[in-house]
């Protein structure tokens, strides 16, 4: 089971100073015309924790919401850059969780890569925050919005009970038998089976299983995943076995699909950089590399602009490479 070290993009800034930060974002936003680059300097330089006593010292020096202040002065996508930042990481999760439920259509896509990527605390804090924010219960949200078996398994991995750290090999071939048959039978019975194993059991022990489904099978579990089911359970459960594989990539794989199938999913791609800066972005970004031949720096220069582009370099850069 690999352990490697993961690397965020966005560290603590060194000699940092919230009250001078705040006055040099005030002259920002109260200027004639609104100094972008300077917020962008500011606020992708800091780590999040740093951003909220900036937050703080704005309040205390202009009697005023930064986040208000920069819904009222920023437009498009920049602003969502721009007070996506502004979250603390568990109010950034229940934020776009709460999009994809209630918009106009479900996000079905935004679920999927939150739900099947955090860990049991991040579940834990992330539901916190959404009844704190939205007043709702995020499971009732999940119940109401979506529906079988996809809803099913988004229900189990919004309780956060997976185990952790605990691995046996010897119920390891019996849940891989479970889930070899579950691919064969597709019977409702099957797929709670399927799900029930893919969302409680630890990532340990998953990697595993997989290991003895390919023994059984000759075949990998992605693979038979896509072959037996469709829809959105099937992404749902490929989501989670490419996340035990190896984070990073799962969500290099998500860049590159909101990159270059969607036209550029500015909402995908602002939401992966935001919620993975401080985490393993460092690493996501040498996965696509190593996978897709072209750097993730690369790919966003291509297909954003502006103030906006900047911010997402910002966000990515991290260290001065070779791009």
């Amino acid at each position: 089971f690999l352990l490697q070290q993961m690397q965020g993009t966005i560290f603590p800034a060194p000699n940092f100073n919230p009250i001078m930060d705040a006055q040099l974002l005030g002259g920002a936003l109260q200027g004639i015309s609104c100094e972008k680059d300077v917020l962008i300097d500011i606020l992708t330089q800091r780590c999040n924790s740093q951003r909220l006593m900036i937050a703080e010292a704005y309040r205390d020096m202009y009697g005023r919401d930064l986040i208000t202040d920069l819904k009222e002065n920023l437009s498009h996508h920049f602003k969502e850059v721009m007070v996506g930042l502004m979250y603390p990481p568990a109010s950034y999760d229940a934020h776009e969780l709460w999009h994809a439920l209630k918009g106009v259509d479900t996000e079905e896509k935004c679920l999927i890569d939150i739900l099947a990527s955090r860990s049991n605390m991040e579940i834990f804090q992330m539901k916190e925050a959404y009844l704190m924010q939205y007043n709702n219960d995020l499971q009732q949200d999940i119940d109401s919005e979506t529906s079988g078996h996809f809803r099913d398994t988004l229900m189990n991995l919004a309780q956060g009970t997976r185990m952790e750290g605990y691995a046996d090999p010897c119920t390891a071939a019996q849940d891989a038998m479970i889930l070899w048959e579950a691919c064969q039978q597709k019977t409702g019975e099957h797929k709670d089976m399927l799900q029930m194993i893919l969302c409680n059991k630890s990532y340990q022990q998953l990697w595993m299983v997989f290991q003895e489904f390919q023994n059984i099978s000759g075949q990998d579990i992605v693979d038979a995943i896509n072959e037996c089911y469709d829809g959105y359970f099937q992404e749902l459960l490929v989501a989670i076995v490419l996340c035990v594989r190896d984070k990073p990539s799962y969500f290099a794989y998500r860049l590159y699909n909101a990159i270059h199938d969607f036209g550029f999913h500015n909402k995908t791609v602002i939401r992966i950089l935001i919620a993975r800066s401080e985490i393993d972005l460092m690493t996501i970004r040498q996965r696509y590399k190593e996978r897709y031949g072209k750097s993730l720096f690369h790919d966003i220069k291509h297909f954003a602009s502006g103030h906006y582009e900047s911010a997402l370099l910002a966000i990515c850069a991290g260290d001065a490479e070779d791009y």
